[in-house]
């Protein structure tokens, strides 16, 4: 099994909803779509108060080259305008639509034996963005400056609790290994790898047992689709961290995946290519893990875009009493919300209530220089010097040990006995840079 330098197994808990088949959520009175879900400019709302649509019908236009077409994800009539939180915090527009029960689905023109440029469009269109976490608009993407030769699909998921990639490759496996093919022609590339964590033996299987699906032992012919297993550590989804696992090229500090030819997406990015161009359907869906002990019905469940959480809890029979902590995402990388007053988007890969014996709400204590988190990051950064100029406020200090190479894991906070704010103090000074600039 590959792997990289640093990080370390942790417990992954994916045993709650491994083997729980994925569910549709069912329509729900109100969504709340966000017109910032994702990075880049804010879509340009191109409907007006009081109108009708359908859904799938485009609501919010790319503004710029980096951003992404927004679709309705219900028929119904558009309320309003509104700013309320995200999951960050960040208070920003949403379009509030009430469903009206109608059933009209407007789709775009199925493609058959699409170009390259054809599919490119298509994804542009379909307002399909990196559903990993990042939410970097895909078209872009895959058309980078750089020249590249290999694609690299992100089966990892190495974030604990969380399995709605691994549900799409053991029940949609076809579709899934055909929305990689689309990808790969629209990178023009000929190397593509599928990297896979060894906790994951079903698809593992479901993929390996496809024409023109093989392992890395081989024999590998022009085409194929290789199949990387990788050893369970966090973070082996991290996109540099990948690359070395896959390829062993290294991302030079700075760099981006096509510095070393490389484009990295993610398992249900390429399942939303595959839907976009052989069905027409924009994205507007994905699927969710809902999880932890403090899920009384932990499930798979593919949730419309604008879904409010307090109505996804309702579906899962709701949160328990010994909950002490919600998370939006994963564990590691995930945000911590205050409530359940905010909705999903496109990134949102999963949801989490996790009880006190799987969440510390220990407060933070100095530290003691142990050198964990040095250990452990595989950035081979010093989180614990980052942290203390951050904590005095000397950010061009905090800078000096590398804090913009960080692409904040979560693993040094993991390991710290201190539990100190780690990730936030890389944040701030991250934030503090873009100022100082």
């Amino acid at each position: 099994m590959k792997t990289f330098k640093g990080g370390r197994h942790i417990p992954d808990n994916k045993h709650l909803t491994e083997n729980v088949a994925i569910e549709l959520m069912p329509i729900v009175p109100d969504y709340y779509v966000c017109l910032s879900q994702h990075i880049g400019k804010p879509a340009s709302l191109c409907v007006e108060i009081g109108d009708t649509v359908c859904e799938g019908q485009l609501i919010a236009k790319a503004d710029g080259f980096i951003s992404a077409n927004i679709h309705s994800p219900v028929c119904g009539t558009i309320v309003e305008v509104v700013k309320r939180k995200n999951a960050q915090g960040r208070v920003v527009d949403y379009v509030h639509i009430k469903s009206n029960g109608d059933q009209t689905v407007q789709t775009l023109e199925p493609l058959a034996n699409p170009t390259r440029e054809q599919i490119v469009e298509r994804i542009a269109q379909a307002g399909i963005v990196g559903m990993g976490g990042a939410g970097f608009p895909t078209a872009v993407k895959v058309q980078p400056k750089d020249p590249v030769d290999t694609l690299i699909i992100n089966a990892a998921e190495c974030e604990p609790y969380l399995n709605c990639d691994n549900r799409i490759m053991i029940e949609r496996t076809k579709e899934f290994v055909e929305g990689v093919r689309l990808l790969a022609t629209a990178c023009g590339v000929q190397n593509v790898y599928i990297g896979i964590e060894e906790n994951k033996p079903e698809a593992y299987a479901a993929l390996v047992a496809l024409d023109g699906v093989v392992t890395e032992k081989g024999p590998i012919t022009p085409g194929d689709i290789v199949v990387v297993n990788l050893k369970a550590k966090y973070p082996q989804g991290a996109e540099k961290t990948l690359i070395y696992a896959c390829t062993k090229r290294k991302v030079p500090t700075g760099g981006l995946p096509a510095a070393v030819g490389c484009i990295v997406n993610n398992v249900a990015t390429a399942y939303a290519v595959w839907d976009a161009v052989v069905n027409g359907r924009p994205l507007y869906k994905r699927v969710m893990t809902l999880s932890g002990r403090g899920i009384r019905r932990p499930m798979n469940i593919e949730v419309r875009v604008g879904t409010p959480l307090a109505s996804i809890v309702e579906m899962c029979d709701n949160i328990t009493d010994d909950t002490v902590k919600l998370v939006m995402g994963g564990p590691m990388m995930g945000f911590t919300l205050a409530d359940l007053d905010v909705t999903t988007t496109k990134t949102d890969s999963g949801f989490l209530a996790l009880t006190d014996k799987e969440a510390s709400t220990l407060l933070p204590t100095p530290c003691i220089r142990c050198g964990r988190c040095v250990d452990i990051c595989p950035m081979q950064l010093t989180p614990l010097m980052i942290d203390f100029y951050a904590t005095v406020g000397d950010f061009k200090n905090a800078l000096k040990y590398g804090a913009m190479n960080c692409f904040e894991c979560g693993s040094c906070a993991y390991v710290c006995p201190a539990k100190r704010p780690l990730v936030q103090s890389i944040r701030l000074t991250k934030a503090k840079a873009k100022e100082i600039k």
